[in-house]
C-alpha cells in the first residue's frame, strides 16, 4: 500500500508539472555581437517582473519558461552596454521568439539601450552584421526573412540574394557565371544533387521552416573548397527550431499554352510514375547482359537455343513506340513539415522532417531544334539547314523528397545527424516533322520519341562541434556518405522517310537505349579555430583537412532495329508486331542488333581521391584593418576504367588526372566608417572536369539529336593528318580579383559598387564536333580573361515620400567584357572557313560569361498587414553557348526578358496561414539559342516557348 501511495504521489507530481509548463510560455532568442555578428556566450537574460532568468550557450541561444503575460527583459554582458527588451508578450503553451538580439561594446559607463520587443522580430541585424565583417565577400538570407515574405522553397528565397538567378526554377547561378563555377553545399559539404555532373543541388527541394540561413560567398577563402569562380551557395538547416511547428502546404501552377491541352503529347507507362521511379515496365529485356545471341549467329537456325532465346528476348521488347495525344494536366505539389526542440536540464534536443512531392508539366508547341553550317564558298555569308526539326513534346517531372534530422546539444558540445532522400523521374514524348539536308542526304521524315529518366539520391550528414576552455577552441567535424542513380530505362527513337513510310540506315534505325548510373560520395571534414591576440587585437587562426571520395559506375546499352521486310504504314506502334518479327518463318523481319557488343566505349568506371589541407589568420593590424590570408592545398587524382569505340585504347584504372595544387587568398577589409568597407581580395581557385566529360562516352539526346562526346576523345581531320584535339583534358586554374566599396545602412539597406578581373589558364569549353554534325565535347580552349562591374544596392523609398515607406528597389547591374585566346587549331579552322570580307582575330568571347546581367525589383513590405509583393525583372545578354569549329558557327543564348510578380500575404492567429500569388514570364518571352555568322541572319539552334504561367501556394501552421 505503502509503495503504491509513493508511486501516486510521484505520478502526480509529473502530471501537476506537466499541466504547470503547459500553462506557461516560453522565451527563447538569439543574442549576437554587433560589430562581428558572432554569437556571444555567457550573457545573463533576466525577467525584471519575476527575477527569474537564463545565461546564453554557446550558440548565444537562452529559454526561459514563464506565465502568460507581458514582461521587460535586462540583457547584461561584461563591457558590453545593458540592452532592455520591454513589452515581451508571452501566451500560455506558446513560444515568443526573439532573433537577432544585437549587443554592442560600451561607449560610456551605465548605457542601456532600450528597445520594443516588436522591433526584434522585424529585422536581420545577426546576418548583416556577419556580411559586414565577414571574411569574404558574401551575401545571404535568413530565416527571419522567410518568416516575413513566406517564400516556400529555398529556389524562392535565394533570388532575392544580390548577384544570384535560378536557372530552370532549380539551380543557381552566381554573377552570371554558369555551373561548372558555381558550387552548392549543403551545410558546409559537398553532396551531389540529382544530376551528379552539377556543381549545383536542387534548390526547391528544401522548404524554409528547415533552413537557418543561405550564405552565397563570392570570394574565396582557404576553408572552403576550390572549385568555383562565380560563388558558393550554402544551405544551412536548422538543428533547433525556434518554436513547434507543423505545416502543410499545397501549390499549384497554370500555364494557359501548357495545361488542359488536348494536343499534349504522352505514352503510358509504369503504374509508379506518379511517385517519380519505374515499376518494371520499361526494363531491359536481356537484364543488362552482354553474351546475348546476335541476328548473323541465329538467321541460318532459328529454332536452335540461341535463335529461340533470340526471338523471346525480341518479342519482349515493349511494343509501343510512339504517344498520343490527351489532355494535360496543371503543376501541383504538396508538402508537410515538423520540427521542434525540446530542452532538458541537461541537453536540448531538436528535430526537423519535411515531405516534398510536386508533379509539373510542360508542354512545348512548335519546338524547333535545328543545325546550321556555313556554304561551301567563302562568298555565301547566308548559313544553310543542315538538319531542321520542328514539332511538340510533352514533359511530365514527379520529385519526392524527404529530408530528417535530429540534433543534441550539451554544455559544450552539439552534434547533428540529417538525413535526405531525393527521388525523380522524367517522362517525355515528341512527335516532330525533320528535314536533312546534310552530307547529300535529302529527305523528309516523321519522328517519335519516348523517354523516361529515373533519378535518386540518399545523403546522410553527422557532423558534431565542441568548444574547448569557453569559446577559446572550437572543433568541427563532419561525415557525409551519399549514394546517386540514374537510369534511363528505354529510350525509343523512330524515324519514318515520308511519303513512303519507309525505315532504313539513311533516316536511322529504330533504336532503343538503356542507360545506367550509380556513384558512390564519402565526404570528411575537420576544421579547428582558435582564438588568438595579435597586435594587440582579437584574432583567430584556423586550420583544417578535407577528404573526398567519389565513384561512378556507367552503361549504356543500345540497340538498332532493322525492319528488313516488313510492310509498315507510318505507325511506329506496328513496327513490334508479332507479325513483323524475325522467326522460322520471316527470316527477314524486324530483328535487333545491339551496338554495345562487341566493344562498348559507353560502359566506364571512374573514381576520384581528393585530399585537402589549410591554414589561414583572421587579424587586425590596424585599427581599421582587418586582413584575413590563407592557402589551400589540393591533391586530386581521377581514374578511368573503359575503352575508345574501337578498343584500340583501353584504359584499365588509368590515372587520367593528377593534380597538386596550391591555392593561396588574401582578404583585405578596410573599415572607412562604422558601416562602410573597402574590400580587396586576390585568390587562386580552380575547375575540373566532371566525370563525364573526362570519359570517352557518347551520350545521345534522342529529344534534340544531339550527342555529348566524352573529351578523352581525339579528333583529327584532312585524312587524319591535322590534330584538331588531342583527348588531353585538364582542369582550369583561375586567378581572382576583387575591389568592393560597400556602405551598409539600417533596415538591410546598402550600396556597393565591386570591380573584378579574372584569368582562366585553358578553361574547359564544350566545342561542336567536326566530323559529327550535332556532337558536341570538352575541350581546353585558348587562356582567357574576365573583367566587370558590378553595382548593388537595396534601398527603401521612404524618403520619396512617406506613402513610399513600405517600398524598396533592389537592383545589381553586372557587366562584364570576355576574351579568349584561341588555340592555334581553333584559329586555323576559323580562318579556312572565313567569309569574303571577314577579319578572323586571334580572340573571341569567352562560352558561358554574360556581357551583362541586370537584376531589379520593386517590394512592397507591411509585416503588421501580413502582405508581401514584388515585381522583378531578370535578364542576361547574348552568350556565347556552343563553340564552332569549321564550319560550324556559333551558338548564343538569345536575352531572355524575365518579368516575374509575386504576392504572399500571412494572416490568421499568429500569421499560421501562408498564400503567395505569382505570375511568371509575364513578357511572354522565347528560351532560343541561335547560330550566329559573319553578315548572316541568325538561325534558331533551340526555339522553346515556355508561356505565361500563373502560381499560387497555401500552407498553414499549427
Amino acid at each position: 500500500m505503502k509503495k503504491l501511495l509513493i508511486l501516486g504521489a510521484i505520478i502526480l507530481t509529473q502530471v501537476l508539472t506537466a499541466m504547470a509548463f503547459a500553462q506557461n510560455g516560453t522565451i527563447r532568442g538569439t543574442i549576437y555581437e554587433e560589430s562581428t555578428g558572432e554569437p556571444l556566450f555567457g550573457v545573463s537574460v533576466l525577467v525584471k517582473e519575476t527575477s527569474t532568468g537564463a545565461v546564453t550557450d554557446f550558440d548565444g541561444k537562452f529559454e526561459i519558461q514563464v506565465a502568460p503575460g507581458t514582461y521587460n527583459l535586462q540583457i547584461s554582458y561584461i563591457s558590453y552596454s545593458t540592452v532592455e527588451l520591454t513589452t515581451v508578450e508571452v501566451k500560455a503553451g506558446e513560444v515568443t521568439v526573439l532573433d537577432d538580439i544585437l549587443m554592442a561594446e560600451e561607449a560610456s559607463e551605465l548605457e542601456t539601450v532600450t528597445i520594443a520587443a516588436s522591433a526584434i522580430r522585424t529585422t536581420e541585424s545577426a546576418l548583416m552584421s556577419v556580411k559586414r565583417n565577414a571574411a569574404n565577400l558574401m551575401d545571404g538570407i535568413s530565416a527571419s526573412s522567410f518568416r516575413k515574405i513566406g517564400d516556400g522553397d529555398a529556389a524562392s528565397a535565394v533570388k532575392r540574394v544580390t548577384g544570384v538567378s535560378i536557372e530552370g526554377g532549380k539551380y543557381v547561378y552566381v554573377r552570371g557565371l554558369g555551373d561548372r563555377y558555381t558550387k552548392t553545399v549543403l551545410n558546409g559539404v559537398d553532396v551531389p544533387g540529382l544530376d551528379p555532373d552539377r556543381n549545383t543541388i536542387q534548390m526547391d527541394i528544401f522548404p524554409t521552416n528547415v533552413i537557418d540561413n543561405i550564405i552565397v560567398s563570392k570570394s574565396f577563402t582557404a576553408d572552403l573548397p576550390a572549385d568555383f569562380t562565380g560563388g558558393v551557395v550554402d544551405i544551412e538547416t536548422k538543428d533547433f527550431p525556434e518554436e513547434k511547428v507543423a505545416r502543410i502546404g499545397i501549390s499549384g501552377g497554370y500555364n494557359p499554352s501548357m495545361h488542359f491541352n488536348s494536343n499534349y503529347v504522352k505514352y503510358d507507362g509504369g503504374k509508379t510514375d506518379w511517385l517519380g521511379f519505374d515499376d518494371g515496365t520499361r526494363a531491359i529485356p536481356t537484364g543488362g547482359r552482354t553474351d546475348i545471341p546476335q541476328y548473323a549467329d541465329v538467321v541460318g537456325n532459328p529454332n536452335s537455343p540461341a535463335g529461340q532465346e533470340y526471338q523471346s528476348i525480341l518479342g519482349n521488347f515493349n511494343q509501343n513506340l510512339g504517344g498520343f495525344r490527351t489532355n494535360s494536366m496543371m503543376d501541383f505539389g504538396l508538402s508537410f513539415s515538423l520540427g521542434d526542440q525540446l530542452v532538458r536540464p541537461k541537453a536540448t534536443w531538436g528535430y526537423n522532417l519535411a515531405l516534398t512531392y510536386k508533379n509539373d508539366t510542360e508542354f512545348y508547341q512548335n519546338a524547333e531544334f535545328n543545325l546550321y553550317g556555313k556554304p561551301r564558298e567563302s562568298t555565301e555569308t547566308e548559313l544553310e539547314a543542315l538538319e531542321r526539326q520542328r514539332g511538340d513534346y510533352g514533359v511530365n517531372n514527379v520529385l519526392l523528397g524527404g529530408i530528417a534530422g535530429i540534433a543534441l546539444k550539451t554544455e559544450a558540445s552539439k552534434f547533428r545527424l540529417n538525413f535526405m532522400h531525393l527521388q525523380n523521374g522524367e517522362t517525355k514524348a515528341g512527335e516532330f516533322d525533320f528535314v536533312n539536308t546534310n552530307l547529300g542526304a535529302n529527305f523528309e521524315a516523321k519522328q517519335y520519341n519516348l523517354e523516361y529518366s529515373e533519378r535518386a539520391l540518399t545523403s546522410i550528414l553527422l557532423g558534431g562541434t565542441h568548444y574547448l576552455n569557453g569559446r577559446d577552441w572550437e572543433i568541427n567535424w563532419k561525415v557525409a556518405p551519399t549514394r546517386s542513380s540514374i537510369e534511363d530505362p528505354d529510350v525509343r527513337f523512330t524515324r519514318f522517310r515520308i511519303p513512303n513510310n519507309t525505315v532504313g540506315t539513311e533516316v536511322g534505325l529504330p533504336t532503343r537505349i538503356w542507360r545506367f548510373l550509380e556513384e558512390e560520395n564519402l565526404v570528411g571534414r575537420l576544421d579547428l579555430t582558435k582564438q588568438a591576440f595579435l597586435f594587440e587585437r582579437d584574432a583567430k587562426v584556423k586550420f583544417g583537412g578535407n577528404y573526398v571520395y567519389k565513384n561512378r559506375d556507367f552503361d549504356i546499352q543500345s540497340f538498332q532495329f532493322p525492319t528488313g521486310n516488313a510492310d509498315l504504314n507510318g505507325d511506329p506502334n506496328q513496327i513490334l508486331a508479332p507479325e513483323n518479327l524475325f522467326s522460322a518463318e520471316n527470316r527477314n523481319g524486324v530483328r535487333y542488333n545491339p551496338d554495345f557488343i562487341p566493344n562498348n566505349p559507353n560502359q566506364y568506371n571512374s573514381n576520384v581521391t581528393s585530399y585537402a589541407g589549410y591554414v589561414s589568420a583572421e587579424l587586425q593590424p590596424a585599427e581599421r584593418l582587418k586582413a584575413i590570408a590563407g592557402v589551400r592545398m589540393e591533391k586530386y587524382t581521377q581514374f578511368y576504367t573503359g575503352t575508345n569505340q574501337n578498343a584500340t585504347i583501353v584504359f584499365d584504372n588509368e590515372r587520367v588526372l593528377d593534380d597538386l595544387d596550391f591555392f593561396p587568398t588574401l582578404n583585405l577589409i578596410y573599415s572607412l566608417k562604422e558601416n562602410q568597407n573597402i574590400r580587396l581580395s586576390a585568390s587562386r581557385t580552380i575547375a575540373r572536369p566532371s566525370f563525364k566529360e573526362l570519359s570517352f562516352a557518347e551520350i545521345l539526346d534522342p529529344i534534340t539529336g544531339r550527342t555529348f562526346i566524352g573529351g578523352l576523345f581525339e579528333e583529327r581531320t584532312n585524312g587524319g593528318t591535322e590534330l584538331l584535339w588531342d583527348g588531353n583534358l585538364t582542369a582550369t586554374r583561375i586567378n581572382n580579383f576583387d575591389l568592393r566599396w560597400e556602405a551598409f545602412q539600417e533596415r538591410g539597406q546598402m550600396l556597393s559598387v565591386s570591380a573584378f578581373y579574372k584569368t582562366f589558364d585553358r578553361p574547359i569549353e564544350i566545342v561542336q564536333f567536326l566530323s559529327d554534325p550535332g556532337a558536341f565535347q570538352p575541350r581546353n580552349v585558348g587562356n582567357g580573361t574576365v573583367a566587370g562591374l558590378e553595382l548593388e544596392f537595396r534601398k527603401e523609398l521612404g524618403f520619396i515620400s512617406p506613402a513610399f515607406e513600405k517600398f524598396s528597389w533592389n537592383t545589381n547591374v553586372t557587366v562584364t567584357e570576355s576574351q579568349i585566346k584561341m588555340s592555334e587549331s581553333e584559329f586555323r579552322s576559323r580562318s579556312l572557313t572565313a567569309r569574303e570580307g571577314e577579319e578572323v582575330k586571334d580572340t573571341r568571347d569567352m562560352a558561358g560569361q554574360a556581357p551583362y546581367i541586370v537584376n531589379t525589383g520593386i517590394s512592397y513590405q507591411d509585416y503588421n498587414s501580413g502582405w508581401e509583393a514584388g515585381i522583378f525583372y531578370n535578364v542576361q545578354g547574348p552568350t556565347l553557348n556552343l563553340v564552332g569549329f569549321g564550319n560550324r558557327t556559333d551558338t548564343y543564348t538569345v536575352p531572355f526578358h524575365a518579368l516575374n510578380l509575386n504576392v504572399n500575404k500571412s494572416f490568421g492567429a499568429d500569421e499560421r496561414i501562408q498564400t503567395s500569388f505569382g505570375v511568371s514570364n509575364i513578357l511572354n518571352d522565347k528560351r532560343q539559342l541561335v547560330f550566329r555568322s559573319f553578315q548572316a541572319q541568325d538561325q534558331f539552334f533551340t526555339n522553346l516557348a515556355p508561356g505565361t504561367e500563373i502560381s499560387f501556394s497555401f500552407s498553414y501552421s499549427f
